[in-house]
């Protein structure tokens, strides 16, 4: 059925090349994943782009942690989101908490400004409001495309119950994009569980042993093979 996207998040140069081979849609391209993910260097965002021909989000994220930012590191945010719509990124992916947990609409209605044209996508600090329907309500003021939320559990699949609420609640105002734990086995229980239209997966396969650094630790990348099969069962 048509209309239902995959978005690949993507931590390297290879992982992104094999999200395009694999069929995706639409990247999330990030650094770090094993800290969660922060902003990519200049010279990746660059290459990505010059090589890829489906849309590229960026992760704006300065740091690992929570999600109260200073106003320094807000200024960093907003210069990675001006760097990103030079090098003609489609669109960034932010999201900025106050301490009490509640969407800080102030910080984020500056970095959506920031971003002008470019489409926005809320990312999982979403998960981390302990009201998720008043979140979603500053979410969709903001203007964002998209929200990413596994529905406040550790993954999509055992959040499914609070992600079809909050896809009735936006009511089409704003995409509501599980993420966590979405793989070939799970997908389909999470579209049909849902009403979800929106994927997103790092769709990684096993880590190669020969891949791990100096201190024995790697990441696995993403798996064009996994990629066209989490595609394929979208369109079942």
């Amino acid at each position: 059925m048509s209309g239902r996207q995959l978005e690949v998040c993507a931590a390297s140069f290879a992982s992104a090349l094999a999200a395009e081979a694999g069929g995706a849609h639409r990247i999330e391209l990030c650094q770090n994943l094993a800290q969660g993910g922060i902003t990519p260097s200049y010279g990746l965002i660059r290459e990505v782009r010059r090589q890829l021909s489906i849309p590229v989000f960026v992760l704006i994220r300065p740091r690992p942690g929570h999600f109260v930012y200073s106003p320094a590191e807000r200024a960093i945010m907003r210069a990675d989101i001006e760097q990103c719509r030079a090098l003609g990124c489609a669109g960034v992916v932010l999201g900025v908490l106050d301490a009490a947990g509640r969407v800080d609409v102030a910080a984020c209605q500056e970095l959506v400004a920031a971003a002008g044209p470019l489409p926005v996508t809320f990312h999982r600090a979403f998960d981390e409001c302990p009201d998720q329907a008043a979140a979603l309500e500053d979410v969709i003021g903001l203007g964002c495309q998209r929200v990413l939320t596994s529905g406040g559990q550790p993954t999509a699949p055992a959040g499914l119950p609070r992600l079809a609420a909050l896809v009735r609640q936006a009511a089409g105002r704003v995409s509501v994009m599980p993420g966590a734990g979405i793989s070939p086995a799970t997908i389909r229980a999470v579209l049909e569980g849902s009403g979800a239209r929106e994927f997103h997966s790092s769709a990684r396969g096993p880590v190669v042993p020969a891949a791990r650094g100096l201190f024995g630790v790697a990441e696995a990348e993403t798996d064009a093979a996994v990629v066209a099969e989490l595609v394929r069962r979208l369109a079942e």
